[in-house]
């Protein structure tokens, strides 16, 4: 199964990204998993679960992150950028998800 990491402080707006987003898969009848973990667990996650993973989305709080982050993903091939701020803020769940798979085919 595909998979979409989203990377936050933890917030709750994240949260409500991550539903709109599987509202989005569903409704295109896609096999694709979305979730979120706190920023500093990207390495982590990446260690125990990177089969599958097509993107890692980071929210504009950390966009501060993004370097690390794409250091951190690059041994696994998986393709790391910032959620653009209008986007996040309207939690548009399509948008985000094409970016996500736009990130997979670079």
């Amino acid at each position: 199964m595909k998979k979409i990491i989203l990377a936050c402080a933890a917030g709750m707006s994240t949260s409500i990204v991550v539903s709109k987003m599987k509202a989005a898969i569903q409704a295109r009848g896609e096999d694709i998993d979305v979730y979120a973990i706190p920023e500093g667990a990207i390495e982590d996650e990446l260690a125990t679960s990177s089969e599958g993973v097509i993107a890692i989305l980071l929210g504009p709080q950390v966009r501060f992150m993004k370097q690390a982050a794409v250091n951190t993903a690059k041994p696994y091939g998986i393709p790391v950028d910032v959620i653009d701020v209008r986007l996040y803020g309207t939690a548009d769940g399509e948008k985000i998800l094409d970016h996500a798979l736009q990130l997979n085919q670079k």
